[in-house]
């Protein structure tokens, strides 16, 4: 076997293993993808109840809920918080880096108009981009594979203080938004101030956002009043909302690390195939070669 040859059969043997690794990875990112998509449908009741009630008081309480530092409306938009929810690993293609660059294109926006821009980051490769890029920001990492109720939590409670001690203006969370295996999203939502949150917008999602029939409103009484329920519910909303964006952004990592590893097994595949062909075509090569050698010598003797 010639130099060349062993070069080729040496780089097919890597691809093989390459591409063993790949599908273990994809079967992997599978079955994490499952138990992921249990937990969101798990808590889309409880979120959906929540962001309901959170509507409905503030719709109730009108201009009133201004009374309570969590729910005063700043008069200014000089100071912003990003959350960036990205992962702790890579390998799953644009999921992270879209992230990243929806997150730095709404900064520069905000930092157009004069504002000042503060980065919350979770998982190590949002925290280590924004860090090379010299933005500082306050990291969350070690949980992206699984998501527990105290993180997000943690976060929401961070988010806030800065809005309550002034420290923010506005808050805003930028996440992958889980459609399928092979369909993820760029959402970006804002949770505070509660009068600009798109809790209060339209949402595409009416069943679970309403359980009332189309077209019929139950009459509800608030004892204590509105702002005073709001006051407690606000703080729940900013960590259910929190905690669905980090199971929707698990969901969608492990999907687009599915679907990234499936696309390398399938190169890796069309790569050995056109390896293998040139090794034969060497070999043919070499046989032609070796044949024409043996028929110049014969000829050589007659």
């Amino acid at each position: 076997m010639s130099a060349t040859q062993r070069d080729v059969k040496n780089r097919i043997g890597s691809v093989k293993n390459i591409q063993k690794i790949t599908r273990a990875m994809e079967m992997v990112a599978a079955a994490r993808l499952r138990r992921a998509e249990q937990r969101i449908e798990a808590l889309r009741p409880y979120a959906g109840a929540i962001r309901r009630m959170t509507r409905q008081a503030a719709e109730a309480a009108g201009t009133e809920i201004s009374g309570l530092p969590i729910l005063a409306e700043h008069e200014s938009e000089d100071a912003v918080a990003l959350l960036l929810v990205t992962g702790d690993r890579g390998l799953a293609g644009a999921f992270n880096s879209q992230i990243i660059r929806a997150g730095l294109r709404a900064a520069r926006e905000y930092e157009e108009t004069g504002s000042t821009v503060a980065y919350s980051a979770v998982g190590r490769r949002g925290v280590s981009t924004l860090t090379f890029r010299g933005m500082a920001p306050v990291g969350y990492v070690g949980f992206t594979d699984r998501p527990a109720y105290a993180d997000a939590r943690e976060i929401a409670e961070a988010l806030i203080a800065a809005y309550v001690d002034g420290e923010a203006d506005r808050v805003e969370i930028f996440y992958n938004g889980y459609i399928s295996p092979l369909t993820q999203e760029v959402r970006r939502e804002t949770l505070l101030p509660l009068q600009q949150a798109t809790i209060l917008e339209d949402t595409e999602d009416g069943a679970e956002e309403t359980d009332e029939p189309t077209g019929q409103h139950a009459l509800v009484e608030y004892e204590p009043d509105p702002e005073d329920i709001l006051a407690r519910l606000v703080p729940d909303y900013v960590e259910i909302s929190v905690y669905r964006a980090l199971l929707e952004s698990t969901a969608s990592e492990h999907g687009a690390r599915m679907t990234a590893m499936r696309n390398a097994s399938e190169n890796a595949g069309e790569l050995i195939e056109d390896l293998t062909l040139e090794m034969n075509r060497a070999r043919q090569a070499e046989i032609t070669q070796e044949i024409m050698e043996v028929v110049a010598g014969a000829e050589s003797l007659t």
